[in-house]
């Protein structure tokens, strides 16, 4: 067995960016940059109000104040998307709209709410200064600085750059294409009566839903019964496709011929077997297509706690490295346990919790009973804690590692 950090680094060092597709803006949300975007235009690209107003000579509001005010002639009227006709010169303003440029001559805005204004004059209570409310051609983007970095995940305020630079389309990394099939003659799909001993298949959907959050629609392939040759059938099928999913199987029992058929269709198994509870039967292997490409091929443990955790901690970085991403990692912090959680194997337990901050200290709360069988002990889960083997376990009270799997707001 290796470690969950060794693991996910194999794993990592197999996967590489897909080949890229141009999107418009309003397909790329979620997807990754594949070149660094450089400003090819100054933004804003030209000096603008940053309030409505009046553009003035700041120098000509010296000494102003509430109850002297200074009289200035309007000379213009400037609206958001026009320029000004008129030159301010000492002694005159321009009325401008939020957005609008600055007119020639001008070197400030006075805000609406200082001045008062009368028949073709403006008040302006109080001394301005220059380039106050004036937003300055470049502030936000510079004409040729990197505004974007290959490989940033794009989301709304990426889009909003990409937009305010004039670009309809964006080169990003595509999707991966991702097939499940889960494993067991006991499965039903939900919608079917059972039969004594059947259950339904949660796990094809469960890791479909998962996909689905990272952004990828997977195709779900259905059921292997445990028959080898339909198995076989139907894992050669899904070998053509980026990713395969195989649930249950991987372990030692009688009908676990998953590895076997892996085997047999000339997948290349990397590991087999992670030193962690829930998911220590993991399995992944690579194969490579005669005409080219490869199939990442997971097959994690039929149990559903332990399906799901593997996906998050193995399947989840995998999917987001394909699509070009660089941070495929969700984020460890540290958290104190809420209650006792003992650990007498030499393998991490990986404990699903919710967390409260209470008392400046973020607690990690057990929701229940931790049997890999426990599609609910994923219910509520804001986070994963690690319990390593050291000692026997950690009490209440202790610190530990926490992954954040859910938004929550400690």
């Amino acid at each position: 067995m290796i470690s969950i950090e060794d693991a996910r680094e194999l794993i990592l060092a197999h996967c590489q960016p897909l080949p890229p597709e141009d999107l418009p803006l309003s397909e790329a949300l979620g997807r990754a940059l594949v070149h660094p975007v450089v400003a090819a235009m100054d933004i804003p690209p030209f000096d603008n109000s940053a309030m409505d107003g009046f553009a003035i000579v700041a120098a000509d509001t010296e000494g102003a104040k509430e109850e002297e005010p200074v009289s200035l002639a309007v000379v213009d009227v400037i609206r958001a998307g026009t320029s000004g006709k008129q030159v301010v010169v000492s002694g005159t303003a321009a009325k401008i709209m939020t957005g609008a440029p600055l007119p020639e001559g001008a070197d400030a805005v006075v805000e609406s709410e200082s001045t008062t204004e009368t028949a073709g004059t403006v008040l302006v209570r109080r001394k301005v200064k220059s380039w106050d409310n004036v937003r300055p051609m470049g502030e936000d983007s510079p004409k040729g600085t990197e505004v974007l970095a290959a490989g940033a995940a794009i989301g709304p305020a990426e889009i909003g750059v990409l937009a305010s630079l004039g670009m309809p389309t964006v080169r990003v990394y595509r999707k991966p294409s991702v097939a499940i099939i889960a494993t067991g003659s006991e499965l039903v799909e939900p919608g079917n009566p059972l039969a004594k001993g059947q259950i339904y298949n949660s796990n094809a959907y469960t890791s479909e839903a998962q996909c689905v959050e990272v952004g990828v629609k997977p195709q779900r392939m259905g059921i292997a019964p445990d028959d080898y040759d339909v198995t076989l059938a139907m894992m050669r099928n899904a070998l053509v496709n980026d990713v395969l999913i195989t649930s249950g199987g991987v372990s030692v029992g009688d009908f676990d011929f998953v590895k076997d058929v892996q085997d047999a269709l000339g997948v290349e198994r990397k590991l087999w077997r992670v030193a962690m509870k829930p998911g220590k039967p993991l399995s992944f292997g690579v194969f490579e297509r005669p005409e080219g490409g490869r199939c990442l091929v997971f097959g994690v443990p039929g149990n559903p706690a332990s399906a799901m955790v593997s996906f998050e901690l193995f399947i989840r970085p995998t999917l987001l490295r394909l699509m070009g991403h660089t941070a495929v990692v969700r984020s460890v912090s540290t958290a104190v346990l809420a209650q006792d959680e003992p650990n007498s194997e030499k393998r991490v337990r990986v404990v699903r919790v919710w967390l409260e901050r209470s008392e400046g200290r973020v607690l990690a709360h057990s929701t229940g009973s931790q049997g890999s069988g426990r599609v609910r002990s994923m219910v509520g889960a804001s986070a994963l804690a690690f319990v390593g083997p050291e000692g026997s376990g950690k009490k209440a009270g202790d610190q530990v590692d926490v992954m954040t799997i859910r938004e929550t707001r400690v």
